[in-house]
């Protein structure tokens, strides 16, 4: 009995080769139009499809394999005996090895170059089904969704056979090639066609095993395509905490202004600061906690240079991380052994939702995008901000919004200058951020607040007017905000009520 592969790829990388392998072993080779053009071309033996079925692709391609004698072959049982005969009585002859991959929807699906009918085109219809048939009859079918597979599976075939093993496990593969597909196109066609989504659908690709978790008892994975979007220039492996801290400072880092820096430990802020350019931002970042900042993330939202580098090599840092390094920069950095150099290639994420495993399911909330505007400025007390402190204001909000809750951020001259974050108390985070800015020589007259959620009590308020500050920023809310209000007025502080709270749990 003749032995047949199909063979029907959008992506062609290594089909020239394996079409070789396989007429070598014996095979006869089923293609589909530009697949048989490119294997025709390189002299490769092949029957078109159109051929085989004595029936043309139709409707510009969009059928070509939904045939009988195809399914057929690939989904009949070759240990039935009633199979066997329906098959020769239906002139139809087994497929053992289907090679197929998909229309490029994955590539274009978040392009806005594209036509919704264009993306919709690229919706493949008979790749997924001659898929799927052949992974479910893995007892008889091999199924190769994939170039990279394509080595190890002529290195077995050269040996006789292929296992039931080694076809379980492209079986799986190949299962997990379509619902990906699928995942994406349901969402997008939720997306584009309804406006929301009507299930969380988790669809990402392994992409590898991190040496551990938040602890080295706890094993970690990565999935997606984080390195298309965050380019390790230099530095060892990159970790789960690495890759949760550096999220933290890019998030907070692109909401700042230009030549803007943020430095992170443990998620939280423990500096950040604007200048005229990056050296100075760095420094200026630096000196809120530079204790904490040891071991910390550091990223700019502008290009690093060889003086900012040489600055940036007087401390241990775990990553450094940027939109761009000059090469003197890079050749300096890259001195320093254990260091990560990141390079931002997009930080823009595209998923809607953050998700929270609970016990029977999943916590879904759409992600934190608020941004402050003239409308959300509305001062509550008899003294009005100056400019200059307005500037600070909006900084200290941004820093705020990304320090965890309870949290309380003082601000100076656009650089953060003492941070509290993550107490069970609003007032003892006050305390922390005031105790830290002592610490570490920065006078707090003059100096701005943020706080990330209203304050219960005056006695907050009362805090921070303590240390010397002018102007408060919080989304006011409480039942006592006229209290707050009274007590500002007293200590002659400017305060202003967004209505937007900034809870980070």
């Amino acid at each position: 009995m003749k032995k047949l592969a199909l063979l029907s790829v959008s992506d062609k990388t290594g089909i020239v080769e394996l079409g070789e392998k396989l007429l070598a072993f014996g095979y006869e080779i089923l293609a589909t139009g530009n697949t048989a053009k490119l294997l025709s071309e390189n002299k490769i033996d092949c029957t078109k499809i159109e051929n085989y079925t004595s029936f043309p692709e139709v409707f510009g391609g969009r059928v070509k394999t939904l045939q009988p004698q195809i399914f057929g072959g690939i989904l009949m049982r070759r240990d039935n005996p009633s199979d066997i005969q329906e098959a020769e009585n239906n002139n139809v002859y087994p497929i053992d090895i289907v090679c197929v991959n998909l229309y490029p929807f994955p590539k274009v699906v978040n392009r806005n170059d594209i036509s919704v009918d264009e993306k919709i085109e690229n919706i493949d219809i008979g790749g997924p089904s001659l898929i799927r048939a052949s992974a479910k009859n893995y007892k008889f079918v091999s199924v190769l969704t994939n170039p990279e597979q394509y080595n190890e599976f002529i290195k077995e075939i050269s040996n006789g056979k292929i296992s039931e093993e080694t076809n379980k496990k492209l079986a799986a593969a190949a299962f997990a090639h379509t619902a990906y597909y699928d995942n994406l196109i349901a969402n997008y066609f939720e997306d584009t066609f309804i406006g929301e989504r009507t299930a969380i659908r988790l669809n990402y690709k392994l992409s590898k095993e991190l040496r551990y978790g938040e602890n080295p008892h706890q094993k970690a994975f990565l999935y997606g395509d984080f390195e298309n979007h965050f380019e390790i220039l230099h530095g060892k492996e990159i970790s789960y905490n690495n890759i949760v801290d550096l999220i933290a400072a890019v998030d907070l880092v692109y909401e700042l202004p230009i030549n803007s820096c943020a430095i992170i430990k443990h998620t939280n802020p423990c500096g950040a600061a604007s200048a005229s350019n990056i050296y100075d931002a760095y420094i200026k970042a630096l000196s809120c906690d530079p204790v904490s900042a040891f071991g910390g993330i550091v990223a700019f939202n502008n290009e690093v240079d060889l003086k900012t580098a040489e600055k940036l090599n007087e401390i241990f840092l775990e990553i450094v991380t940027a939109p761009s390094f000059t090469a003197e920069a890079i050749e300096l950095l890259q001195k320093k052994k254990n260091r990560r150099i990141v390079k931002v290639n997009d930080h823009k994420d595209l998923e809607k939702f953050v998700l929270k495993n609970i016990p029977g399911g999943i916590l879904a909330q759409e992600k934190d995008n608020s941004v402050l505007s003239e409308t959300n400025l509305n001062v509550v007390t008899n003294r009005r901000y100056t400019d200059e402190e307005l500037e600070d204001l909006k900084f200290a909000w941004v820093i705020c919004k990304h320090t965890k809750s309870n949290a309380i951020v003082f601000v100076k001259d656009k650089k953060a200058i003492g941070v509290g974050a993550g107490q069970m108390s609003r007032i003892d985070s006050t305390k922390i951020a005031a105790s830290k800015a002592m610490e570490h020589g920065h006078n707090l007259e003059g100096a701005v607040a943020a706080s990330d959620a209203f304050f219960p009590f005056p006695d907050g308020l009362l805090e921070i007017a303590s240390h010397g500050i002018k102007a408060v920023i919080q989304p006011g809310g409480s039942v006592r905000d006229q209290e707050v209000i009274d007590a500002a007025n007293e200590k002659n502080i400017s305060m202003i009520f967004t209505g937007i709270r900034n809870f980070k749990h």
